[in-house]
């Protein structure tokens, strides 16, 4: 065989293989748009098929405003007859419950709405099942725990021991306050007392206008104590003892749902395919970073509750004591 002829033979190999890679990476960016058009709520809405929207609040609860959209959409979405609203979650800021309470109660106005508690629904947990129409949880569940609390470090001493000074020049004695950077006053604590106290009346009224009790009736409850699903059950504080399946089967008895339908999860945009490749890398950053950091956080013993110092505002979550 002449050079010439390899040569030609290899162009030709190299015009097969460029051919190739280009039609590869036509089809990689059409799948990336498609992904980032149509996020896994907007193929569901997209096809148009009668179902009932799953939704699953899970971990901490914060102002999520991409939860807020998503919930919008299953409220204006025809093909959805009703919302199963899992929860999973031991609360997290009190505003988060909030906005989540609003926005199922919005919901509510246009399909019936259910909650299933998994392993925990309490504190802002339980406020998002209290945003429902009906509450089915298993019978071993964590609930309850209706409260507010506010939690700060103090580290003046240990500031103190070290020979380190904090100043400051502030425009009022109650501006930034409480301060980790010194012991808090009798008048920052009042303050604080006052809005917790405030953010507490507002929970109450939430459990007395939507379960139908008084709260100073039920034993424990203003004292932010826990509860099973069975106990749950028997002081009303929830409807139902089960799963899913208790769940749609009130749905479809109770609220007319059309039976058989399927259950879609519905996400919110940021769980979208783009989102899930950034944000999974995000995660995964984050998880190194936590490895990494697992033996400096277990020579210093911090507290478990230590995580939450991140959340802003008030916060109505769960913690077991620890012994």
């Amino acid at each position: 065989m002449s050079l010439e002829t390899e040569a030609v033979i290899d162009r030709r190999r190299m015009r097969r293989r460029l051919a190739f890679w280009r039609t590869a990476a036509v089809l990689f960016v059409g799948l990336l748009l498609g992904a980032l058009m149509f996020g896994s709520d907007n193929l569901s809405a997209l096809g148009g098929a009668r179902q009932i929207a799953r939704v699953a609040i899970e971990g901490t609860i914060t102002d999520d405003r991409d939860q807020i959209a998503m919930l919008k959409k299953i409220r204006d979405a025809k093909h959805v007859e009703a919302l199963l609203v899992f929860v999973n979650s031991p609360g997290g800021t009190t505003t988060g419950g909030e906005s989540l309470y609003l926005a199922l109660r919005d919901v509510a106005e246009k399909k019936p709405v259910v909650a299933q508690f998994g392993t925990i629904a309490a504190s802002a947990g339980y406020i998002v099942g209290l945003g429902t129409d009906h509450i089915v949880a298993r019978g071993n569940t964590i609930t309850g725990s209706v409260g507010v609390l506010a939690q700060w470090p103090e580290v003046s001493e240990m500031l103190g021991k070290l020979g380190v000074k904090f100043n400051e020049v502030k425009s009022g004695d109650l501006k930034a306050v409480p301060n980790p950077f010194e012991p808090t006053s009798e008048g920052a604590r009042k303050v604080m007392q006052e809005t917790i106290d405030d953010g507490f009346r507002w929970f109450l009224s939430l459990v007395q206008d939507r379960r139908g009790i008084n709260p100073r009736d039920v034993d424990g409850l203003v004292q932010g104590r826990i509860y099973s699903g069975r106990q749950a059950l028997s002081n009303k504080l929830i409807d139902e003892i089960g799963g899913e399946a208790e769940a749609v089967h009130w749905l479809e008895t109770s609220r007319n749902v059309s039976k058989d339908l399927k259950v879609v999860d519905w996400k919110p945009d940021t769980d979208s395919a783009w989102g899930a490749l950034t944000g999974g890398a995000s995660r995964a950053a984050g998880t190194a970073l936590v490895h990494a950091l697992g033996g400096l956080v277990n020579l210093v013993a911090l507290p478990a509750n230590m995580g939450r110092l991140g959340l802003d505002g008030l916060v109505s979550v769960w913690q077991p004591a620890e012994n």
